[in-house]
């Protein structure tokens, strides 16, 4: 699937059955997040995800930073409670990791109690789509309007979690960034401003190859205090390739 909206209104419409459970918004992409971290490692793990070398032979994937007892195929090969007891502890257990996993999943907590919706939730909507194989534009278009989504029904504080991208959009052109700057945001929410300074690097100046390395690892600092939305913003970075 390579439409953004589309992909939004099938990851949305899910959101609707679980409401009827009591599931808001900001849980169901919280839930999203865990659980597309989770299939995208295990993809990328996997040498078709990886290009051929120049002798035509596949790499091996490169190494997941999921221990393999937490990994995706151990959600889907559970059902009922044992599903729902795994998969708490998987959150459990990657949420005591450093680095990403750390990040990710700290503090994390399975939100829906019903196991027979969670497994559908697994096998048929996530492991349904190759994430790895969607472009960054896609996956990252797709999440943004997840967020957009769930600001939308914040009736109030709403700023915390998605500021209006034209707003950011004006706010980014006035600052200019430069090439080889450091981009901090301290108060950074789900990133929109630190993925709105990336583009118009991209778009504004021609990188060399130095240039696009660092902009994908070390330009860019945000500071958040709430775990949940700092959770949302990485997932959010690493969806756009950063």
């Amino acid at each position: 699937m390579s439409n953004p909206s589309a992909l939004v209104q099938k990851l949305w419409n899910y959101c609707n059955i679980l409401r009827d459970d009591g599931l808001s918004y900001g849980d169901y992409v919280e839930q999203l997040t865990f659980l597309l971290f989770l299939k995208m490692a295990d993809e990328q793990a996997k040498p078709r995800f990886n290009p051929p070398s120049p002798d035509g032979l596949r790499r091996a994937g490169k190494p997941s930073p999921v221990p393999p007892q937490f990994s995706w195929p151990e959600l889907l090969k559970r059902d009922g409670d044992e599903l729902e007891i795994h998969y708490r502890h998987t959150l459990e257990e990657l949420g005591k990791r450093s680095g990403m996993l750390g990040v990710i999943f700290r503090k994390a907590q399975n939100k829906i109690q019903d196991p027979a919706k969670l497994r559908r939730l697994i096998v048929d909507l996530i492991d349904k789509e190759q994430w790895s194989n969607l472009s960054a534009d896609v996956k990252g278009d797709a999440y943004e309007g997840l967020l957009q989504k769930n600001a939308e029904d914040v009736k109030g504080g709403a700023g915390q979690y998605f500021t209006p991208r034209p707003l950011i959009a004006a706010m980014v052109e006035v600052i200019a960034p430069q090439p080889n700057q450091s981009i901090c945001d301290p108060a950074c929410g789900t990133g929109g401003f630190l993925l709105a300074a990336h583009d118009y690097l991209a778009k504004h100046h021609a990188l060399d190859r130095a240039q696009k390395k660092k902009l994908k690892s070390g330009t860019f600092f945000g500071i958040e205090l709430v775990d949940s939305v700092t959770r949302l913003c990485a997932m959010n970075l690493l969806l756009h390739g950063l």
